[in-house]
């Protein structure tokens, strides 16, 4: 129980933490927070007049028959109403405003966090995940703004507000109207625990059905291919039934306290007119204060319902902050400390006693050496697995070495600017990655400093002018998402036009001809030779025949260097691991021949 305790207050200690943390983003929005504060608390006593009037108007003009001071009140009460309305517009308007403020700013922040973040954030986090902490869990803080603290705040002020005019007017029925309110607290703290609990199920259950339709769409090609529509459909059933009745619980408690709070409510104005009836005979109460009681009641019972709800906002946008925080908190990002900055890279490039562990302690990269001078090419081969792409990784600082140095131009990669490197620095991957929109901006990157004029001239450097003019629009020809109505060489063409025109010092290519048929490579070898030209480049590849007149040729296995050397000095290995490789392309092609 003592630990039960301790644990709740620890929980509750941390809750505030984080409501701190989130009335902290309006931080930049003072003037704005201001003025809904000074709404919320101006429209408490505003909200309780037009009652007051009332009983005013029944008890010192209809029942004394002045007629010429009745409409006096009735207009004085319009006013009163009219401004109401005002205020009331004004305060929603501001809080909604304030909410969308903050949370643009966010979406904004957590948005460049996560382009910061390490490659091993997107390893172990599902994209759906990621993108339910950016859209989803971001909307429900607004609501911490929009319904959640300012709201409530106005809603105690209206309820303190009520009370004492209540009490003001009749002590009697208010200590009446009082009766059934411990009830109304009971109820709604019962409420308040459960709705917190099932809207906690709810938020999980739309990260997992985030995180299962974006990995199912996405992967939807291999999905049919191998025939599994009736077991993903039947997941997807699965999870969708579970976000259901996650749904429905929430609901299901909604529907029981709103019933229970009319019948508290009904009890109450049951005991009040009954009571006040008798009261108004023997001239007790006023017949004005029995007249607007019943308007008090509704005035006191609808804050106390709502606060509860409004508290559970606070509860999810809490909820949802929390992870929103963690994505935030998260400072495993790729260490810039760096501040050399050049014109350009010279191009020499070094690998000195690197070693490198995804995983502590199970290293995919043992003591690795090799030097390149200014303008050559190393080609790397070897098993999957062997560590090929590490050392892509690691010279474009994805990952950071755990011993060794790699060094460009003789000095370390650590002490250069993070965004120098990667400017000048360009790979063309196996995989193409092309966005929404025009060639002209999947080339360029949208990047203004580069003109259509030079697109089109490494276009035809690289030999992609004529397939590109020949698409509807030519430049201006939209790309579908991730560029599928695009063949796999016309993908690949676009990406090394993409590498030319940021013009590096350092080219990678990373199978980038694994997916290319027979008549497609002879563009593309064209492409690759214009591409390395006068540039140090590192081309790992399968196909033996785009790399057989690299400068070097480097042979990996498990993450050691085995071999290297040129084509002719590495065949000459008997038994080598080269040679076998080559001896069965040339087989393999000869046999197809």
């Amino acid at each position: 129980m003592y630990l039960c305790l301790a644990m709740s207050e620890e929980q509750n200690q941390l809750d505030l933490k984080v409501l701190a943390r989130i009335i902290g983003l309006a931080r930049p929005y003072k003037v704005i927070f201001f003025i809904a504060a000074v709404l919320a608390i101006v429209l408490a006593p505003i909200g309780v007049i037009r009652p007051y009037l009332i009983n005013v108007m029944v008890d010192d003009y209809i029942l004394q028959g002045n007629y010429g001071g009745m409409m006096n009140i009735a207009m004085i009460f319009i006013a009163v109403l009219i401004l109401n309305v005002i205020l009331q517009y004004a305060f929603i308007y501001i809080t909604n405003l304030l909410g969308q403020s903050v949370i643009r700013d966010l979406r904004t922040k957590i948005f460049n966090h996560i382009v910061s973040l390490r490659s091993a954030y997107f390893d172990k986090t599902p994209i759906g995940q990621a993108t339910t902490r950016t859209i989803n869990d971001i909307e429900t803080i607004n609501q911490v703004f929009t319904q959640g603290v300012i709201t409530m705040i106005a809603d105690i002020l209206g309820l303190i507000a009520v009370l004492i005019i209540m009490f003001t007017t009749s002590f009697r029925l208010s200590m009446i109207c009082m009766i059934s309110v411990p009830l109304l607290i009971i109820a709604t703290y019962i409420f308040k625990e459960k709705v917190k609990v099932a809207f906690q199920k709810v938020r999980t259950q739309i990260s997992t059905m985030n995180a299962f339709l974006q990995e199912r769409i996405t992967g939807m090609k291999v999905v049919q291919i191998f025939n599994a529509e009736q077991q993903e459909r039947q997941k997807f059933k699965t999870i969708n039934r579970s976000y259901t009745r996650a749904n429905l619980d929430a609901v299901n408690y909604y529907a029981i306290f709103f019933p229970v709070v009319e019948i508290i409510s009904a009890f109450s104005l049951g005991i009040m007119v009954w009571w006040g009836a008798q009261s108004v005979l023997t001239d007790e109460v006023s017949l004005g204060a029995l007249i607007v009681f019943p308007i008090y009641l509704g005035m006191m019972f609808r804050p106390i319902r709502l606060l509860a709800d409004k508290f559970n906002t606070i509860q999810m946008g809490i909820v949802a902050a929390d992870r929103v925080f963690g994505v935030i908190d998260d400072d495993d990002k790729v260490q810039n400390n760096g501040d050399l900055v050049k014109d350009d890279f010279q191009g020499k490039l070094e690998f000195k006693n690197v070693k490198f562990a995804y995983v502590e302690n199970q290293y995919v990269l043992h003591n690795l050496n090799f030097k390149l001078q200014p303008g050559e090419t190393l080609a790397i081969v070897g098993s999957t697995g062997s560590g090929k792409t590490t050392i892509i990784n690691l010279l474009n600082k994805f990952y950071e070495i755990n011993e060794g140095e790699i060094l460009i131009d003789d000095v370390s990669l650590e002490k250069y600017n993070l965004d120098f490197v990667r400017s000048r620095m360009a790979i063309v991957l196996q995989d193409v990655f092309l966005f929404t929109g025009s060639i002209l901006d999947n080339i360029s990157l949208m990047d203004d400093r580069i003109k259509k004029e030079k697109v089109v001239e490494a276009a035809k450097m690289i030999g992609a002018d004529v397939f590109i003019e020949n698409l509807p629009g030519g430049y201006d020809f939209v790309v579908t998402e991730r560029g599928l109505n695009l063949s796999v060489g016309q993908r690949q063409l676009i990406s090394f036009v993409r590498a030319l025109v940021f013009d590096p010092d350092i080219l990678i290519l990373d199978e980038a001809t694994s997916s290319i048929d027979t008549e497609t490579e002879s563009i593309i070898q064209h492409a690759i030779e214009t591409l390395i030209n006068k540039r140090t480049s590192i081309i790992i590849a399968h196909r033996l025949s785009t790399i057989r007149n690299a400068n070097y040729i480097m042979v990996l296995d498990k993450g050691n260097k085995v071999e290297f050397g040129n084509h002719d000095e590495l065949v000459q290995i008997k038994d080598g691991y080269y040679k076998k490789l080559y001896d069965m392309q040339f087989s393999e092609m000869h046999n197809h021949s």
